[in-house]
Parts: structure tokens; C-alpha cells; sequence
């Protein structure tokens, strides 16, 4: 994971005008060095115990929601609800950046706190269904079913709109690009404004590894798995997660960020209502 979330940052930094060769490649580690060297900021009575907890649970959930995902092989946990495990620490990111938001004691996280809150309301509901379309087309919740089901077509092929929301909700996971407002420029760097020094760096590392392992999911989930000639079954499991990721990290510079009250309405007019269907085709399908 770790090599991923650098390939991200340094693709991410290549995206957005770092310079080229050796420069972009190193500039993942020449922000560790600077926020690892950079002294910590402070604000007026400021809860520190939770927004140190809100840091550090950011990466943790990312971590935690990887070890059930068989990109490559087994997973290191292989349990019978494994998509629920997955969704369930994906919704802890919305304590951690909560956390961190209300920790600092300073008016813009906190605004962008609540900002991730309704955006979390809103994706979470379409994010839901499109795991359990999954759930029902495989007749498990263990990701080693729903990749076994995947061995005549992908799910990605049958269910080409729970892909699409997927990667939609993947992005506002990540408070991504277009889903960026909870971190955006207007209300002074939102959540993470007032990090700085190490906190900063494990705040944005977690973000990074929320996004590999958003990308890492859309694998088992939809694309087959590890299956895939020639490759090793390893190969295969990174060479789509990486696809996954390049999508989503170029998604950040091509598409303009999205207002809150537009991506709720959006969500509840139309992601919703699509999910719902697609499930309903699945369970048709599948079904006696």
C-alpha cells in the first residue's frame, strides 16, 4: 500500500505542474521531509487528544478496510461479511474528519467538518447499495464469493451504473477532486487548515490511502479479481488497481469541484434512484 499511495501523490504532483523527472518522483518524500521538520500549529484551546485522534484514525480506517480486500491473492482477513467490514471503516472516516474539524477549536474546519458530514449523507446511501448490488449478484458478502462469481463476466460488464457510482462515491470517500469542498480553498484549506508539522503528514498520507484503497476495492468488487492471463494473479490485482487509481487521481485535475447542495440534490435525485434500479435488475437476474 504504501508504494501506492506514493505512486499516487507523485502522479498527483505531475498532474498539477511539479516538475518533471527525478523532481516528481521525489516530491512525495521532499513534503515528508519539509511537514516531518515543521513545527506543529497551535490554536486557542484547541482539544488536542481529538484532533490527534481524528489524524491518526484517518490512515487507521484506510488500513484496516485494505485487509479484507483480495487484490492479490487471499486478503489477510477473510471474513464471511467482508463488504460490510469494508463499508464500516470507510464510515469512519466521517468521525475522523469530524474530529479534526471540531479538535482545532477554529471556525473554517469546522465548517469544513460539517461540509464532509452532508457530503457523507449524501454519498453513503448510493455507496451502499451499489456494495450490496454486488452482495446479491455474488449470493455473499465475503469478497472471495464475489470475486469467484466474477469468472464467467466481471461485474463491471452487468453492472456498468454500480461501477460508475462506485467511482462517484469512491471520490467523495476521499473528499476527492470534484468532492474536494470539505478541504477547499474558500474556506481556507477546510479540515486540515490549521495541521501542521506531523499531523499535517499523517492527515494527508490517510487521505492518499483512502484512495488506493477505494481503488483496490473497485477490483474484487467489479473487475474480476486477480483473474487475468498471463499475469500472475498478484500482477493482475495491482495492474487494475493502479488503472483504478490513475482514473480517480486525473479525475482531481479535469473535473471542477462540485457545490455541496448540488452533489446532495444530485444524489437524491438521480444516484439514488439509478442504484436502486440496478439492484432491482441484479436481483431479477439472479433470483428464481
Amino acid at each position: 500500500m504504501a508504494v501506492l499511495v506514493w505512486g499516487a501523490a507523485a502522479f498527483d504532483a505531475a498532474l498539477g505542474g511539479a516538475r518533471g523527472g527525478r523532481g516528481v518522483m521525489g516530491a512525495p518524500f521532499r513534503e515528508g521531509a519539509r511537514l516531518v521538520v515543521q513545527q506543529r500549529r497551535r490554536t486557542d484551546r484547541a482539544d488536542v487528544l481529538l484532533t490527534r485522534a481524528g489524524v491518526v484514525v484517518l490512515p487507521l480506517a484506510a488500513l484496516l478496510a485494505a485487509v479484507v480486500l483480495p487484490v492479490g491473492g487471499a486478503p489477510v482477513l477473510d471474513m464471511g461479511a467482508g463488504v460490510v467490514w469494508f463499508n464500516a471503516m470507510e464510515v469512519c472516516v466521517w468521525g475522523a474528519l469530524w474530529l479534526v474539524g471540531w479538535g482545532v477549536n477554529a471556525v473554517w474546519p469546522l465548517v469544513g467538518g460539517y461540509r464532509f458530514l452532508a457530503q457523507g449523507m449524501a454519498y453513503e446511501l448510493p455507496h451502499m447499495f451499489v456494495l450490496i448490488t454486488a452482495g446479491v449478484g455474488a449470493g455473499s458478502l465475503r469478497f472471495a464469493d464475489v470475486v469467484a462469481a466474477q469468472r464467467g463476466l466481471w461485474f463491471v460488464v452487468w453492472m456498468p451504473v454500480a461501477f460508475v457510482v462506485y467511482l462517484v462515491s469512491a471520490v467523495a470517500m476521499a473528499f476527492w477532486g470534484p468532492m474536494g469542498q470539505p478541504v477547499g480553498r474558500d474556506v481556507c484549506g477546510g479540515v486540515p487548515g490549521e495541521l501542521g508539522g506531523p499531523d499535517r503528514l499523517v492527515f494527508l498520507a490517510g487521505r492518499y490511502a483512502l484512495l488506493v484503497v477505494a481503488a483496490a476495492g473497485a477490483v474484487p468488487l467489479f473487475l474480476g479479481g486477480a483473474a487475468g492471463p498471463v499475469l500472475p494473479g498478484w500482477g493482475w490485482g495491482l495492474l487494475k488497481t493502479v488503472a483504478v487509481l490513475a482514473v480517480l487521481v486525473v479525475v482531481r485535475h479535469r473535473v471542477p469541484v462540485v457545490r455541496m447542495d448540488r452533489f446532495v440534490q444530485f444524489s437524491w435525485v438521480v444516484l439514488i434512484p439509478v442504484t436502486l434500479a440496478q439492484l432491482l435488475v441484479v436481483a431479477m437476474a439472479v433470483l428464481p
